[in-house]
């Protein structure tokens, strides 16, 4: 009995910890937001960066089944490098598998990205239906807050106050 309540525990804290880093990775106290798109069968999202940060890897899981979907690595345009990120065109990056996106997406993505250099990154979890059903003006991505654009999405980093 005790052992089953420590191992409940264990996962709880588990679950927990992924939750909170992925919707945290940056600052515990103001989550960055992540926007996304859906434009038919095409996925991009946007991650904050400043001018000086850089992708280093992208990762996209079902988060029902925490099963990775895709992750790829090294990007190779300015726009990926920048947080820019168009999923499952792994030609746009060094390293990134599974090619083909799924048939039948599942209802919620989780998406993070960490940045080169760091542990740091931003993320967060998206319902598919809930964004395509949006109608997000070109040019923006849907977020919790509403639509933004990039540089909005860059905004919340207070770049220029970095020193």
């Amino acid at each position: 009995m005790l052992l089953g309540s420590v191992l409940g525990l264990a996962l709880l804290s588990a679950v927990g910890v992924r939750v909170y880093g992925v919707r945290n990775m940056s600052d515990p106290q103001t989550p960055l937001l992540v926007g996304i798109r859906v434009d038919g069968s095409r996925i991009s999202v946007k991650a904050p960066t400043c001018p000086t940060d850089k992708v280093g890897t992208v990762e996209v899981y079902d988060s029902d089944s925490d099963k990775l979907l895709w992750r790829a690595s090294g990007p190779k345009t300015p726009e990926d490098e920048q947080g820019a990120v168009t999923l499952w065109k792994a030609d746009d990056f060094s390293k990134a598998g599974p090619k083909a996106q799924p048939k039948t997406l599942p209802t919620n993505l989780d998406i993070s990205v960490t940045y080169t250099g760091t542990k740091d990154g931003a993320g967060d979890t998206f319902n598919v239906p809930r964004v395509e059903s949006a109608h997000i003006p070109e040019e923006q991505y849907w977020t919790y807050d509403g639509p933004k654009t990039a540089a909005q999405l860059d905004a919340q980093l207070k770049c220029g106050d970095r020193t």
